[in-house]
């Protein structure tokens, strides 16, 4: 692991997205850690071949429950039922951080309701023909007495259990990246962020208070950020799926 991730850390160039019709395709589905100008899942439909479509699908603030609540599951579904152009399609799913108490609307039970729709997802990305991909939430670079507090492992936990149950494929970012964030300490793994500490949010037209993504948090990624946990993903993908490796740009 540790040679593996010190690879990653040297792969820190991004290049626009793309889409390109027939042959694979790549879905993301997600929050806001995966979804365009806040996630990696831009950085990582970069990293694909020409020939495969990616597209990112993941979404700010949503949770295993309100992506599908609010109908964009619905939309995903739609997608797959149109595969007349693709090869194979491959769904990614992450979810966990709007999972977790204290998100009216949005947050579920840990031992039962997140790991029932996480579930339901692997069975019907099944039912239509395509296959699923879980991926373990990314971790928040927040650091207490030295060490990453990871308080998004259990819902870790929780996914890698459900694809060993559905013999379904997973990649462990969450642990992929406490330890590249570790291994940097907070100093390092804030130049990560959507913008340095101490940056002033600018004001949103009409005097409001923006989108709430503009400022320094440890959550959400910046360029740099996003190409690193990109890097991470696609060489979990080379391992996990093997049928994807010759898709995915030689990242040295």
């Amino acid at each position: 692991m540790s040679k593996r991730l010190a690879t990653m850390l040297l792969c820190l160039a991004v290049a626009p997205t793309f889409a390109a019709t027939g042959g694979t395709r790549v879905l993301l589905v997600g929050d806001s850690t995966m979804a365009p100008e806040t996630g990696y899942g831009d950085a990582l439909c970069a990293r694909f071949r020409p020939t495969v479509t990616c597209m990112n699908l993941a979404k700010g603030g949503r949770s295993s429950a309100s992506y599908r609540a609010e109908g964009s599951w619905e939309r995903v579904q739609k997608m797959l039922q149109d595969d007349a152009n693709y090869g194979t399609t491959y769904v990614l799913i992450q979810f966990g951080h709007n999972d977790q108490p204290g998100k009216p609307g949005r947050s579920t039970d840990l031992a039962t309701e997140f790991p029932s729709n996480m579930t339901r997802y692997v069975k019907e990305v099944r039912e239509l023909h395509a296959v699923p991909i879980l991926v373990t939430p990314l971790a928040r670079r927040s650091f207490k007495s030295g060490q990453v507090d990871n308080d998004l492992r259990p819902w870790a936990e929780a996914t890698l259990k459900v694809a060993a149950t559905e013999h379904a494929a997973v990649l462990d970012l969450n642990e992929d990246s406490v330890t590249a964030v570790q291994s940097m300490g907070q100093e390092q793994a804030d130049t990560l962020a959507m913008a340095p500490p101490g940056h002033a949010e600018p004001p949103a037209p009409g005097g409001g208070k923006g989108n709430g993504y503009r400022g320094f948090d440890r959550t959400h990624l910046g360029t740099k950020g996003a190409a690193l946990f990109a890097a991470m993903v696609a060489m979990e993908l080379r391992h996990a799926v093997p049928a994807l490796e010759n898709d995915i740009k030689d990242m040295h």
